[in-house]
């Protein structure tokens, strides 16, 4: 069987299971506090991934009270140095690049061959336009990457909107196969409001993905009523590097800036590792 074969069959799955069913269950075992029952999702996992403990405020594995504390569990303060230039746009997670680039005009690349609109990705909002022909980062977190969300530069809050929709994963296979992934996938979007203009980044759910949370608003996923819904918020400002919110599975990160307002960094491209903190672009 081709790969390409092997692709179309893991999506065909996924079109056909109970996706947020599924998630709804992997939520609460992952959230489960019976010592033996924990401790066995963390073992398994430590066999499948390499995991970098010692970068960790708590290096043992074991302390934690529950899978989703290991999986969401915080850095060491040193371990993830901030870029501080001014105007440096820093890497608001840890991940790979799974594309970047220029917005043309409401068309952002999924993969080779594959585009969704701003419209679609933001659920409609009357600030879609204002990154029409801006700039774009997609940032997918791997099941070992370090699973929490922060600023990219510091910024007021002006909006959190939560939009409903499927769970596809969304790795290099599904992105290549399925049609307007980002777009369709449950996400979080956020707006805030910069010294560089206003920049919007996008949480996007996945299959297993329990949750996504907010420091603001805490768990907005799973929603009680699954539609379009803006969430009240008090004033927040945010400062490069500080967290925003954490997946609590993986997911993709998707940075929004307005045209003519940041430039990517000549390394930063389809595949690239980056780093919380690391230096990815500058605002204008």
């Amino acid at each position: 069987m081709s790969a390409d074969t092997r692709g179309r069959l893991f999506v065909w799955l996924q079109y056909l299971l109970p996706q947020h069913a599924v998630s709804r269950l992997v939520r609460a075992a992952t959230r489960a506090r019976t010592c033996w029952f924990k401790n066995l999702l963390i073992r398994g996992f430590l066999k499948l991934y390499c995991v970098n403990m010692t970068e960790a405020m708590e290096t043992d594995p074991y302390c934690f009270g529950s899978f989703n504390e290991f999986f969401t569990r915080a850095l060491k303060t040193d371990s993830r140095p901030i870029t501080a230039g001014v105007g440096e746009i820093a890497s608001p997670v840890d991940g790979t690049v799974s594309e970047c680039g220029g917005i043309e005009r409401d068309l952002l690349l999924q993969a080779k061959g594959r585009q969704y609109t701003l419209v679609d990705l933001l659920a409609g909002q009357v600030w879609a336009k204002r990154f029409e022909g801006g700039s774009f980062a997609t940032i997918y977190l791997a099941p070992f990457n370090y699973h929490r969300v922060h600023m990219p530069l510091g910024g007021q809050l002006l909006d959190t909107v939560y939009v409903p929709g499927r769970l596809f994963s969304v790795n290099s296979v599904t992105a290549q196969h399925v049609p307007r992934l980002f777009a369709r996938n449950e996400r979080v979007l956020t707006l805030f409001d910069t010294a560089f203009g206003q920049c919007a980044l996008v949480m996007v759910g996945a299959l297993n993905v329990g949750s996504m949370a907010t420091v603001w608003a805490g768990d907005i996923t799973p929603a009680a009523r699954r539609v379009v819904t803006h969430l009240p918020g008090p004033q927040v400002r945010l400062e490069r590097g500080a967290e925003l919110g954490r997946f609590n599975m993986g997911s993709t990160v998707i940075l929004l800036f307005e045209p003519n307002r940041a430039r990517w960094e000549s390394r930063l491209s389809a595949g690239s590792v980056v780093r919380l903190g690391q230096l990815i672009g500058r605002a204008a």
